[in-house]
């Protein structure tokens, strides 16, 4: 892969939680310390949950820079997922404490940010940076969902994630739709048809 800048102030970004039904997108940015790399940074779907959490807390405590941010399930309502996602992407970048030269932003798409970059398709797989991001925007939206299925344990959250699997949708008809689903979504614009 070559990339379009030289330097060490390279944000990496990414997020998770485009398919589920319920809960914010997350994205994250972070910046790695050349000088102290990190060993077996990869896609966080590759990863098992506790590898995931322990690449977390040494991410935190390595980067240069981190920051993880959301944009919300009534935004992603408001402004469809694709830009949704842009909006998280952004608002990770600018929560950044250290400002990045360069961008590389996991998909096809830059997310409209003024700093230059490029979008790198399957890039949490191909470079250290997204990769880093990754991991961090997966446990923070999994922490999400765990909470959530503290408040609403007959869900499933902390199993399926949100995402539209049969427990989900058979919890979704039996229950209905909560407050932080997303209205926007087929399954739940079909069940509040039905109300």
């Amino acid at each position: 892969m070559v990339i379009d800048y030289q330097g060490h102030l390279l944000a990496g970004v990414d997020e998770v939680g485009r398919g589920p039904l319920v809960g914010a997108v997350v994205a994250a940015a972070v910046i790695l310390d050349p000088l102290r790399p990190i060993a077996g940074l990869t896609d966080s779907k590759k990863l098992a949950p506790q590898r995931r959490v322990e690449l977390d807390a040494e991410i935190r405590d390595k980067a240069l820079a981190f920051a993880v941010a959301e944009a919300s399930h009534a935004e992603v309502d408001a402004l469809n997922i694709y830009h949704a996602t842009h909006l998280a992407m952004r608002r990770a970048i600018d929560a950044l404490t250290l400002q990045p030269e360069y961008l590389l932003v996991d998909g096809n798409r830059l997310p409209g940010h003024p700093l230059p970059g490029q979008a790198v398709v399957k890039g949490d797989a191909r470079h250290p940076a997204i990769a880093a991001a990754s991991i961090l925007a997966k446990v923070a939206r999994d922490a999400q969902m765990v909470a959530l299925d503290g408040l609403y344990p007959e869900y499933g959250f902390s199993r399926h994630k949100g995402y539209a699997t049969p427990e989900h949708l058979a919890a979704l008809e039996r229950l209905g739709p909560l407050p932080e689903h997303r209205r926007s979504f087929a399954p739940i614009k079909g069940q509040l048809e039905l109300l």
